[in-house]
């Protein structure tokens, strides 16, 4: 019998329930041990150090991986420890490609691990021809993808991306953390890695840090997993629960964050005091028609930039009433950030200008509040500035 593949909102449902064959439990429980039983003298198990193998994190696992379309998945205990799981894979002397406009984050490790000499880096605006050319030349191991980028949510196309890095044997690694396997799919679009910060959309509540990679080979899988246990940054049998726990609802809050988010869009293009809308799903956006291609929707980040100053900045936030200022994104509460000063602060002034960065530059992630509330709030707070 042919095994039916299911879609993706049954497989975020269902996954790991009726698991526990013992007592029948529809929801499995968490594994909480560090340690278990050895078959015998010199005889391995399933299962011997949490560290290695945990079977609740193991389901979130499978339970990406299969929403991803891979083979084989890595939970870690945080996004960056995701992020640096990868970078792993280089030695001194390979390169990484990263993109000029990427997380914060990401950037400061970039560059750090570049600094010390763990490999070479190679910063590009990945829309510029000119550069990949260069940037292609040199055979980089790896390219790194963040598409929408943060913060300013540019699209980059994936499927031409991986078509480049085929001529010279590079792996391409997306960082899918805006959208959710929901909304886009890399590896369906050749992609070798896909990364996540599971903190983020994937778990939705902004109460636990998780991170995972999903590969498109076991045997890359299998080696990232190796790599993942000997550097102990896997994740931990609470987090994995609690975001598999999450990931039961991502399919229908992701119908609402972008439902709300096409609401906001709306009243920040036409309201005077905002200058400049930053969101994929607007026409005019320049990589519009690629974003439509790669993507079954746009997702809930959105940056603006106000009409004046840090004072203008100040007032704004301060006006508001349920957008709270705070980092990250993706949980269900609406956030609002100032990436110049927060989630970008690590970036020297001038990568961030280059990045096209600035200081009036705001990033909204829109929650599942009702929209009549979220559009009030930012209603009132616009209006004050122009009074």
């Amino acid at each position: 019998m042919t095994k039916k593949k299911f879609h993706q909102n049954t497989i975020a449902v269902r996954s790991g329930l009726c698991s526990d064959k013992e007592t029948g439990s529809l929801i499995p429980s968490i594994q909480l041990s560090t340690t278990y039983e050895l078959p015998g003298f010199n005889q391995k198990g399933d299962y011997d150090y949490s560290r290695t193998n945990n079977p609740t994190r193991n389901l979130l696992a499978e339970a990406i991986t299969d929403m991803e379309k891979g083979a084989k998945g890595v939970v870690t205990n945080t996004g960056m420890s995701a992020i640096l799981l990868v970078c792993q894979l280089l030695n001194y002397d390979d390169i990484l490609v990263a993109p000029h406009d990427c997380y914060g984050g990401s950037y400061r490790l970039f560059t750090h691990l570049a600094q010390r000499g763990v490999f070479k880096l190679r910063i590009i605006d990945q829309n510029d021809a000119d550069a990949w050319q260069k940037a292609l030349l040199e055979n980089p191991k790896i390219i790194w993808v963040e598409t929408p980028s943060n913060p300013l949510l540019r699209v980059y196309d994936i499927a031409d991306i991986c078509e480049k890095a085929k001529t010279i044997d590079a792996l391409v690694a997306v960082d899918n953390t805006f959208l959710s396997p929901i909304l886009q799919q890399p590896l369906a679009l050749g992609a070798d890695i896909v990364v996540h910060s599971c903190t983020k959309f994937i778990n939705g509540h902004s109460d636990i840090v998780s991170g995972a990679v999903v590969c498109k080979t076991q045997e890359l899988g299998k080696d990232l997993a190796w790599r993942a246990n000997c550097l102990g940054v896997t994740g931990s049998p609470f987090d994995s629960y609690m975001v598999l726990r999450g990931l039961r609802t991502l399919p229908i809050r992701m119908q609402t964050h972008e439902k709300n988010s096409h609401k906001v869009v709306e009243l920040l293009t036409n309201h005077p005091a905002v200058s400049q809308v930053y969101y994929p799903g607007i026409a005019e956006h320049s990589e519009h028609e690629i974003a439509k291609k790669q993507q079954s929707g746009f997702g809930s980040l959105i940056s603006f930039e106000l009409t004046g100053d840090e004072n203008t900045i100040d007032i704004f936030i301060k006006s508001l009433n349920i957008f709270t200022q705070a980092q990250s994104l993706g949980g269900v509460e609406s956030l609002i950030n100032h990436p110049w000063t927060m989630t970008h602060y690590a970036m020297p002034d001038e990568a961030k200008k280059n990045a096209g960065i600035s200081m009036g530059l705001l990033r909204l992630s829109v929650g599942v509040e009702a929209i009549e509330d979220l559009l009030f709030d930012l209603q009132q707070s616009l209006d004050i500035l122009m009074t």
